[in-house]
């Protein structure tokens, strides 16, 4: 069958998208995702999200990693989810739809797209890093020379030596100014570091103001694709109302034989 294909990016995070209201893609398939999000043989792209119907809400998001698992949530690919919804023109400026790790409300002006996150609970604080979950599990740890330091290598360490074969997002960050960080990722499920990592910013920016590096409730996070902001507000020892705003584009538009 032929299918028609859009590819989002946020800040260098890129997605395949299908339009599957019709649930016509062989989602069960995951050598077929894989293939699809291969760099060499297929489309590319570090994970695929279908969009759906919902009984209740504007749609369902269902994303899978680049190696064929369906994954958990995915911060800049629920970004570029609202712009493709509105691309089809099933919301306005506006959308409130359902992932796998709960409900999401978003608003999109322009290519500016903000994305409600789940609260977040509780951080696990150990001597050297972080640990918390923000729709998918983050380690986070601080280094110096961020941009000389080996993501790849000490991230994959830490993602199947700490945490084993379930594993964790590892993101390393620096601090630049009072509320200015900049972060890089070694993504699970894609096995390599990506230019950006919506839940792992977020993930940062909250582990960040537990340690008092981060005074007020908003924060400027610089990652190799490009620039995201969070913001939220405390709660009791949580967080809440965490919004993740930045720019998420439609690179090109196509067809696939599957």
């Amino acid at each position: 069958m032929q299918f028609q294909f859009s590819k989002y990016q946020g800040t260098g995070n890129d997605f395949i998208m299908f339009d599957n209201r019709d649930e016509k893609f062989p989602k069960n398939d995951k050598q077929l995702v894989a293939r699809l999000c291969d760099r060499k043989f297929g489309i590319g792209a570090d994970g695929l999200i279908l969009l759906e119907n919902d009984a209740a809400l504007d749609f369902k998001m269902v994303y899978f990693n680049a190696d064929g698992a369906e994954g958990s949530m995915c911060g800049n690919g629920g970004r570029c989810i609202v712009a493709f919804a509105k691309f089809l023109e099933l919301i306005e400026n506006e959308t409130t739809f359902i992932a796998t790790d709960g409900k999401h409300h978003a608003t999109i002006q322009d290519s500016q797209v903000s994305l409600q996150m789940g609260d977040v609970n509780q951080i696990r604080q150990k001597p050297d890093y972080y640990f918390l979950n923000t729709g998918s599990p983050h380690h986070v740890q601080l280094v110096s020379d961020l941009d000389g330091y080996n993501v790849f290598a000490e991230g994959k360490k830490l993602r199947y030596g700490l945490y084993g074969q379930k594993g964790s997002n590892i993101n390393f960050v620096e601090q630049k100014g009072d509320a200015v960080f900049a972060v890089r990722t070694y993504e699970r499920g894609v096995e390599d570091e990506t230019l950006a990592c919506g839940t792992g910013v977020t993930a940062v920016v909250l582990a960040m103001h537990q340690s008092d590096k981060l005074k007020g409730n908003v924060a400027k996070i610089e990652v190799l694709g490009g620039n995201l902001e969070v913001r939220f507000e405390v709660e009791n020892e949580g967080y809440k109302n965490i919004w993740l705003i930045g720019p998420a584009e439609q690179v090109f538009k196509g067809f696939v034989e599957i």
